[in-house]
């Protein structure tokens, strides 16, 4: 019996014993949760204050979170989102808002005057009535917290191009009017002009007042012109479009054939109606500012201008040394032949796989710059005769000693016909005159030991080279820029064709009968030619 009061006494104080640890760990367990660390945040959204309590150690964006804010992609916080939070602190957060805005506006035309010597001294034609245009323009306009913090422009893009007003205006002239066959056209102040039947007949074709001078030719029945026009400096990805216009419409209109950054080539392919040719490039950031396909493309218009077809006749490729300047190609007179130059060689394009033959292995002239030389090329009217500058041979360099040289195409021979007359010798064949009789015109450097830098004498000569005449400039006279010289397209076999050429941005004509040169403009503008 004691011992089971004992028992039940020492069952009692256990039990006792064991309700105080338990009291205690309980009371531990409250203090521990009661004495827990927290950092009280203040957070300003757009403004608005809001109190929150969050971890020590919690970092910007979970006290955000906490608050059950968002935050959106513009938005600023301050402090950044990563900063981790110890004591109280204000997180600011700036809601940002942006929109674009669109904004039409008027394009101002721009006037221009012309010199016209076939005028009377100080009387004034309206060529063009001026018309202004009107272009769009996108706004980017930033809101902080619903407030206009900001507003930059975006880009633009022309509505309605703007027609310059163009007047021009006679001028005392010493120039007599001059008759003329076939048409000569030219780019004076970037627009196009048109002769006819005399020097004084002049006219208008395009008045925009942005052709590059890049590619400028008329179509083998003197219908069509097809020119480059320079597209906006904003433009990341064209250099400039191809356009045409018809020269025997009443009322032309310009025609944008679609095509873009052609930089050396596009040409009327002989023999073949409203047919082109042409080679294009990729904008670059770097100088020369495009890198060249080295393609080869064809392609066909309806009468009415619009593209029909267009066709690959040689693929993209690395065009060889120097490639990133581009290959030009020349066509044949009767279109039977086409040829291509580059900085390394010439060669013949085969149509129907569209393979590259070289006949002529160059040594790439080192410009030290952001240039390449290539050879230009005229064929013989024949067609079995190409006539061009080259080294006196494929270990050469072309700067050291350059000679106009005849290519004969089907025995492959080469024939110097001219030494040294420097890289810009650009010869052209006649391909029309007397029967029976060819001349080719030629250029000669005044320095051929500085012939990338030198002016230059203009010569012709028989297709032989010999009867070989100085035609300009004569005593006193600085010589010409590098350029092609174009020959009248006479009809009747036996009249001898003049030649027209650029002068101190105008234009001339040699005669070859009395070895004379008469200048037929003087505004001082011309930059391009070509007689057809």
């Amino acid at each position: 019996m004691i011992d089971y009061i004992k028992l039940k006494f020492y069952f009692l104080m256990i039990k006792k014993i064991a309700l105080i640890l338990i009291a205690i760990i309980l009371l531990t367990a409250c203090e521990g949760i009661l004495n827990t660390s927290g950092v009280e945040i203040t957070i300003i959204d757009a403004a608005n204050p809001i109190q929150v309590n969050v971890p020590e150690g919690s970092s910007v964006a979970e006290a955000i979170v906490t608050a059950g804010l968002k935050i959106n992609a513009l938005d600023k916080i301050d402090p950044a989102l990563t900063i981790t939070l110890s004591t109280q602190t204000t997180i600011t957060i700036t809601r940002v808002t942006e929109e674009f805005v669109v904004e039409e506006s008027v394009l101002p035309f721009d006037h221009q005057t012309v010199k016209n010597e076939s005028l009377q001294e100080g009387q004034t034609v309206l060529i063009q009535s001026g018309v202004n245009g009107r272009k769009q323009s996108i706004y980017r306009i930033v809101y902080e917290n619903g407030l206009q913090v900001s507003r930059s422009f975006v880009s633009s893009e022309t509505l309605v191009p703007a027609q310059p007003e163009i007047v021009m205006v006679g001028v005392q002239s010493p120039y007599s009017v001059v008759s003329i066959q076939g048409i000569i056209v030219y780019i004076s102040s970037g627009n196009a002009w048109a002769m006819e039947a005399n020097t004084g007949n002049r006219r208008p074709v395009v008045t925009t007042g942005d052709l590059d001078g890049r590619i400028f030719t008329i179509s083998p029945d003197r219908n069509w012109l097809l020119f480059s026009r320079s597209t906006d400096e904003d433009s990341k990805t064209e250099i400039n479009h191809l356009w045409l216009i018809n020269l025997s419409s009443e009322t032309p209109s310009l025609i944008d054939t679609g095509i873009t950054n052609v930089v050396h080539y596009a040409e009327w392919v002989p023999g073949k109606t409203r047919t082109l040719t042409y080679s294009t490039a990729e904008l670059s950031a770097s100088p020369p500012f495009w890198n060249a396909n080295n393609d080869l493309i064809q392609a066909r218009f309806d009468i009415d201008g619009t593209l029909i077809d267009k066709k690959n006749i040689v693929d993209t490729n690395s065009g060889g040394l120097y490639g990133w300047w581009g290959t030009s190609f020349k066509w044949s007179p009767d279109g039977s032949q086409l040829i291509y130059m580059r900085p390394d060689s010439i060669g013949a394009v085969y149509i129907p796989d569209g393979t590259l033959e070289p006949l002529v292995q160059i040594l790439p002239y080192q410009t030290e710059s952001v240039w390449a030389w290539v050879p230009e090329v005229s064929w013989s009217k024949d067609g079995e005769v190409l006539y061009t500058a080259l080294p006196k041979d494929a270990s050469t360099n072309p700067s050291e000693s350059t000679n106009l040289t005849a290519l004969l195409m089907e025995s492959r021979q080469l024939i110097p016909l001219v030494m040294d007359c420097g890289l810009f010798c650009i010869p052209s064949s006649s391909s029309t005159g007397l029967t029976g009789m060819e001349y080719v015109a030629f250029l000669n450097a005044i320095l051929p030991d500085q012939s990338e830098v030198s002016k230059y004498n203009l010569f012709v000569m028989d297709k032989d080279g010999s009867n070989r005449t100085k035609l300009y400039p004569g005593e006193g006279i600085q010589g010409l820029q590098a350029q092609m010289v174009y020959w009248e397209p006479v009809e009747n076999p036996i009249d001898v064709p003049r030649l027209a050429f650029i002068a101190q941005g105008n234009l001339f004509l040699a005669d070859l009968q009395s070895n004379s040169v008469k200048q037929v403009t003087g505004d001082g503008s011309i930059v391009k030619i070509e007689w057809k």
